[in-house]
């Protein structure tokens, strides 16, 4: 099955990768915040390290094979495969996370963060929330990341928040910086328990097309480290499995964050309330910025608009994980391997509806989805209607729209090349 992102141009592909990469990040925007609900700030710190920790070694591993900088000798990465693995990481989506790099040798490197989106979201909330993010979380899940390449590989701060007020007034001043060492004598990390389990699904184990090397532009990420990659330079058959292999991203880091919620949750109708609400805010949000980049807002057909912003939406994608099929007003949704991995879209379907309407109505607040069962085989066919009057944002959007990630606006950059300094 050929993948729906083939059906857009090079250039928005080259648009749509970033906006997807930060997609990803609002994943935790929008889930953790009903996890401090449901659980409190101690827990929701918990579910966050053990997501991350359950999904990014897979997906980092993936996004190596599939743009050929993969180690020759596996777990023998250095410094350079890391860092381009955090340049294609959800957890790291560009500009918003700001990481500049320095390479000191193959073995030894540091990255500062410019501007962190995420900090800008929780600094907010106080000095726990803070080092609750910068300390707790991100101690094991950067080793978590960097383990994928290197399991020797230890990253460690130079300095991280919380900030002074002199920090936040000074202008150029990193939000945080950190080194990164490979030493053989560095004891191999435990992994968590959730990351075998993850490691079995669907999403982990799915191939996607190859990239077509006699493509126009290029075909991996093979060359030296950049400074910010110029998404517009790879070819389309590259962008097509780099948005695919974001969506996986997102795929196995839900993955990760049920496993955790389940160990949290008593029942499987509370686990399933919370991904429900995870989901409704990020589809909104994301969908929302999807259909600017696209300029889908501006087509006349509000409807034409929403499937076509439907057929890229990460809750159908990739289409060999996704069984869904778009034609005009309607979308037909089979049974596929994203059931079997009880992924976003095994939420959706006649008994429920919040996604989808999330998604549509990032087009036009008027529009709906109507959804029935098919006579047979275990699927359902939906249709986007245009109701009389515009439904009220769903809540799970308006607690996501909190961070700065909803309206954060990429810049052009110049991609350079990154010597040893």
């Amino acid at each position: 099955m050929a993948s729906r992102f083939a059906d857009l141009t090079r250039e928005e592909l080259a648009v749509v990768v970033p906006e997807l990469l930060l997609m990803g990040q609002l994943i935790d925007r929008s889930g953790m915040a009903w996890c401090i609900a449901a659980f409190g700030r101690e827990e929701m710190l918990q579910v966050a390290i053990e997501e991350w920790a359950a999904a990014s070694p897979i997906y980092t591993r993936r996004m190596q094979e599939a743009l050929g900088y993969a180690p020759s000798e596996p777990g023998r990465g250095d410094v350079v495969t890391i860092f381009k693995g955090l340049q294609l990481d959800i957890g790291a989506p560009p500009q918003f996370m700001d990481f500049r790099y320095t390479v000191h040798d193959p073995w030894h490197g540091e990255f500062r963060l410019d501007h962190c989106g995420a900090l800008m979201d929780v600094e907010p909330m106080g000095e726990d929330y803070v080092r609750g993010m910068c300390h707790d979380i991100e101690d094991p899940t950067f080793d978590a990341t960097a383990i994928a390449s290197n399991p020797h590989a230890q990253v460690r701060p130079i300095h991280r928040p919380p900030r002074s007020d002199a920090e936040r007034a000074a202008e150029g001043h990193p939000h945080c910086a950190w080194t990164v060492v490979i030493d053989d004598a560095f004891p191999e990390p435990e992994p968590v328990p959730a990351l075998a389990v993850n490691a079995a699904s669907r999403a982990a184990t799915l191939e996607l097309a190859s990239i077509d090397p006699a493509d126009e532009g290029l075909a991996d990420y093979a060359g030296p480290l950049l400074s910010d990659i110029d998404f517009a330079a790879f070819s389309k058959s590259a962008l097509v499995r780099i948005a695919d292999e974001v969506c996986l991203q997102m795929h196995l880091l839900d993955r990760g964050f049920a496993l955790a919620v389940a160990e949290r949750t008593e029942t499987d109708a509370e686990l399933e309330k919370l991904r429900r609400k995870q989901l409704v805010g990020v589809a909104g949000i994301g969908a929302e910025r999807l259909a600017r980049a696209l300029g889908l807002l501006d087509l006349a057909d509000p409807v034409a608009a929403a499937v076509r912003l439907l057929a890229v939406h990460p809750l159908l994608n990739p289409a060999v994980y996704v069984d869904t099929t778009l034609a005009e007003d309607t979308l037909v949704v089979r049974p596929s391997p994203a059931h079997e991995d009880q992924a976003w879209i095994s939420l959706c379907g006649p008994g429920w509806t919040g996604a989808l309407q999330a998604v549509v109505r990032a087009v036009d607040a008027h529009l709906d989805v109507e959804v029935s069962p098919l006579p047979e085989g275990g699927g359902w066919l939906g249709r986007v209607v245009r109701r009389t009057e515009p439904a009220p944002e769903a809540d799970e959007v308006a607690v996501t729209r909190f961070s700065t990630g909803a309206t954060f606006a990429f810049q052009p950059r110049r991609s350079l090349p990154i010597t040893p300094a």
